[in-house]
């Protein structure tokens, strides 16, 4: 009786490329970011446990995130590209200005079709400004920031013109009440709005050719044309998103402060890309998470609040969030150089093996 012995198949290891090393890192980076949130609310509840560690504090800071979040997720995709937008404040001001303008005009300026009808104006301005972002960015080859910076002022000042620079207050009462104060199951309606343009963003990111497309680019944009990708066409849609996703901002943040608030979001811009930074996405493209821009928005607010219940002064609040910032930019830097430095090496033992094997 003979026996057959069969030779285990050979494994061929699978290469490591500097991509995955960077994406990997990101994912680690991201759920640091979580500790390091966890740790910023294990020391606001120890020191302030009646206040601090509640529940409708932490509701409070979800509130004051949920807007911010739904700006971070458009602001997530265009970073990645390697672009950035500064326009997303003035954008959200002026959708909800035109949105308030519109609502005012049609009837008594109450009910449902007339909230309806803001929202879609609201979104299509929003959607429009985008565009003009991403079609500037994609075909006329100007720089993102350059671009941005222009429709920054752009928004802005149309706005102003519009309202005289004077805040309009015209929202209909069933709007304010259901999304800007309504609660579901004793959570806010802003907070579950958030959270859903959240999870897709993340489904849209990691799950389809979308966001596969979107990290191509921000990768290596000439790559992406040899393999088929529509790079021009995909950035004025990334940007669109962005636009769309402020516009959304714009009747949120109408809802909940029941004013179009022009003044209050100069720093807007800023606070969303420092969010999208502290969570792990990369300023120079390519990776980068959605949930841990949540987590990056979360940092700041964290401490805002923890701030004034202490009675520190909220000033401190940009000092630590402006440290964190250079700190996010600078580990980006070290894990790229990095990834890099595996990657050389890498090559470098391919080809000393090769150089082995025409030898023999």
């Amino acid at each position: 009786m003979s026996t057959t012995q069969q030779a285990n198949p050979a494994t061929t290891p699978t290469k490591v490329t500097a991509g995955d090393r960077i994406r990997q890192a990101v994912r680690a980076q991201a759920m640091q970011i979580v500790l390091v949130w966890l740790a910023i609310v294990a020391i606001f509840s120890a020191l302030a446990p009646q206040s601090f560690f509640a529940a409708n504090n932490f509701l409070n800071i979800a509130v004051s995130v949920s807007i911010l979040a739904v700006l971070g997720v458009g602001t997530t995709f265009i970073i990645i590209t390697s672009g950035i937008d500064l326009s997303m404040g003035s954008v959200l001001v002026f959708s909800g200005v035109v949105a308030s303008m519109t609502m005012e005009s049609i009837g008594d300026g109450e009910g449902w079709g007339v909230a309806i009808a803001g929202i879609v104006v609201a979104l299509v301005s929003g959607t429009l400004w985008g565009t003009l972002n991403g079609f500037l960015v994609a075909k006329a080859k100007v720089p993102p920031m350059i671009v941005t910076l222009g429709t920054f002022g752009a928004a802005l000042g149309l706005a102003q013109v519009l309202t005289g620079g004077i805040d309009m207050r015209s929202a209909p009462r069933v709007l304010v009440d259901t999304v800007g104060f309504g609660r579901v199951a004793g959570v806010p309606v802003l907070v579950l709005i958030a959270m859903i343009v959240v999870a897709i963003g993340i489904v849209v990111l990691h799950r389809t050719k979308f966001g596969l497309y979107t990290e191509a680019i921000g990768s290596n944009p000439e790559s992406g044309r040899r393999v088929g990708i529509n790079v021009d066409a995909h950035l004025i849609k990334v940007y669109a998103l962005a636009g769309f996703l402020a516009g959304l901002a714009g009747i949120l943040n109408l809802c909940f402060f029941r004013s179009t608030t022009i003044a209050g979001h100069s720093l807007t811009n800023l606070d969303v890309i420092a969010g999208v930074v502290i969570g792990g996405t990369s300023l120079f493209g390519g990776f980068g998470t959605v949930f841990g821009t949540v987590i990056g928005l979360l940092i700041p607010a964290t401490l805002r609040n923890g701030f004034v219940i202490l009675g520190v002064q909220p000033y401190w609040q940009q000092v630590v969030v402006g440290a964190f910032l250079i700190g996010a930019v600078y580990f980006d830097q070290v894990r790229r150089a990095a990834a890099n430095r595996g990657q050389a090496k890498e090559s470098l033992l391919s080809r000393l093996f090769a150089s082995q094997r025409k030898e023999k």
